[in-house]
């Protein structure tokens, strides 16, 4: 897996926040809870951990600060130190509202994230869906080593971004079962019959049908006394090669020494199409005005019309319908997992986000429209790594 796999399974950039903060009261989450799922409990104290990791991952070296609602003291004294452009102040009130939103949006980051995975886990246990732990740890280790030329780059990858080893073991094991539950859910969709094939390619012959295509070599021109100089020049045996390069002003042919290849029909502005087809092979013809100039032309090849057999397409609708089939019923799951996950879903009433079944009315689901896997994948902003020293989300 490349750097920037790793680097997903690795971090998340959001802004830390003490236990003892905001914890929500709302609905049936108890005390020291931020959400509930179904019976599971998604803790004050877990919610805290990410959230102070994740600072970490933004912090390159220093203290990290996080922001302290409500006032957000710590967070406006922290911008106040850090280095701005000269004769920029802004006042404390927009230093104070620039900590609310970038709180406000990592909150809901670490709370989807955490609530997502819950809801991976849970289908897992459901399904019976389970993974090695053994399998856990190569993969983790064979990412480590494609992420990080040392044992130190690693060492100091920790350091500097707040991270554990189990935080990203946890994203690993995460990431194995989200895609087994991926694998459960398409198997069945994988089978394609002869007859499914057979009946695709009755009603969708044009779609394995070739038109004729004819090769060219063209010169462009700006002006039809340009046009016929070049053409004179052709009829008098000069090379495509030498014509090509005195008058066109089309730079793309212009390299291919005039060659344009493989033009089917109605590729091509009406006029330079109609007398393309009309051409005989070998003939100088033009010039033919279009919108680009002049051209003149030469019809260097033809090749036919041509229909793939059935037997030379077998393999094309078999995978496309395989294609087809799979993202439906993958589709067909999100959406059902989804609607059923976040009705058992309560959050405190300072947590609500779009995953709560008491979901703030003007947050939308955030779930992957194409359903391109189980739930969507928890999935916090990129944070740094040695390669990629600053978090983007």
């Amino acid at each position: 897996m490349t750097h920037a796999a790793i680097k997903s399974l690795c971090a998340m950039a959001a802004t830390g926040l003490g236990a003892a903060a905001i914890a929500g009261c709302g609905n049936d989450v108890p005390p020291n809870a931020v959400a509930t799922v179904g019976d599971a409990t998604i803790t004050q104290s877990e919610f805290d951990k990410w959230l102070e990791t994740a600072v970490g991952g933004q912090v390159q070296g220093g203290a990290a600060v996080v922001p302290d609602p409500p006032d957000f003291t710590k967070c406006v004294a922290a911008k106040k130190k850090a280095p701005l452009p000269q004769g920029e102040q802004p006042s404390d009130a927009r230093l104070e509202k620039q900590c609310e939103t970038e709180y406000d949006t990592l909150k809901r980051q670490v709370m989807q994230f955490l609530i997502q995975a819950e809801w991976i886990q849970q289908e897992a246990d459901e399904q019976g869906v389970k993974v090695n732990e053994g399998q856990v740890k190569k993969s983790f280790e064979d990412q480590k080593e494609q992420a990080f030329p040392t044992d130190k780059a690693y060492r100091d990858f920790l350091k500097t971004s707040g991270m554990s080893e189990r935080d990203i073991l946890f994203r690993v094991r995460l990431d194995q079962l989200q895609r087994k539950l991926t694998q459960r859910v398409t198997d069945d969709a994988r089978k394609v019959s002869d007859q499914d094939i057979e009946e695709y390619y009755a009603k969708n012959m044009k779609r394995f049908a070739q038109p004729e295509r004819r090769d060219l070599r063209v010169v462009v021109t700006r002006t039809e006394a340009k046009a016929n100089q070049a053409k004179r020049a052709l009829d008098d045996g000069g090379s495509w090669r030498q014509v090509v390069n005195r008058f066109s002003i089309d730079e793309a042919t212009k390299a291919q020494q005039g060659r344009l290849p493989a033009v089917a029909k109605g590729q091509q502005e009406e006029a330079l199409d109609d007398a393309v087809f009309d051409a005989r092979r070998g003939a100088v013809e033009g010039p033919v005005k279009t919108q680009f100039g002049w051209y003149v032309f030469q019809v260097e090849k033809v090749q036919g019309a041509s229909q793939q057999s059935l037997e030379q397409s077998k393999d094309t609708i078999r995978n496309l319908l395989r294609s087809e089939r799979q993202q439906k019923a993958l589709d067909d799951f999100v959406k059902d997992f989804r609607e059923q996950y976040k009705d058992q879903t309560d959050c405190a009433d300072d947590f609500r986000v779009a995953e709560c079944k008491n979901a703030p009315k003007d947050q939308s689901d955030t779930g992957p429209a194409s359903g391109g896997n189980p739930g969507g994948q928890p999935a916090p902003p990129a944070a740094p790594t040695p390669e990629n020293p600053t978090p983007q989300n």
